[in-house]
């Protein structure tokens, strides 16, 4: 057999050339994928890590979310203590009130249910996001009404891992 000829044909050059095609995509899937595992592992840990950057909640967003710590920029987490009109009065953070304008386009939702201000009572929790005005007040741009806190059937109690705003 005369490997010359073998190693010159256009036979040959084509199969190498495939070979070596194929190990050149191979090479650039294992790139992307490697590429693609950093960029996953990335967003992972910058949730996973957002209380100790940004003053998240503390164990990430999929931690225990208690309620005592939700994020309250630009907004208030806390019971309604008073309603007047299209006006909230919160107890926050630390005993802390605060005045929520809810305007015409304010959203306000219980679980996937747009609800009116009406359907909102005294002593209902709520999260509240929007932005503050030169009063100091939050103008609304979204509240949510929280499912009530579960409590020990034969006391009443709340269990311990979920206190109530005082």
């Amino acid at each position: 057999m005369d490997y010359n000829k073998l190693f010159q044909s256009k036979t040959f050059k084509a199969i190498l050339g495939g070979i070596g095609g194929i190990i050149i995509f191979l090479l650039i899937l294992q790139l992307g994928m490697s590429i693609g595992f950093k960029k996953a592992n990335f967003s992972y840990q910058w949730g996973e890590k957002y209380h100790q950057n940004f003053g998240g909640p503390r164990g990430g967003f999929f931690g225990d979310l208690g309620r005592k710590d939700l994020i309250d920029a630009h907004g208030v987490t806390g019971q309604i203590i008073k309603i007047e009109s299209s006006t909230l009065v919160i107890k926050g953070r630390d005993n802390v009130e605060k005045i929520v304008l809810v305007k015409d386009n304010t959203t306000i939702e219980r679980l996937r249910e747009t609800i009116k201000l009406s359907d909102l009572r005294v002593d209902d929790f709520i999260v509240t996001i929007g932005e503050p005005n030169d009063a100091g007040q939050i103008e609304a741009k979204f509240i949510r009404l929280m499912p009530p806190l579960p409590t020990d059937a034969s006391s009443g109690q709340l269990p311990p891992q979920m206190p109530k705003i005082k």
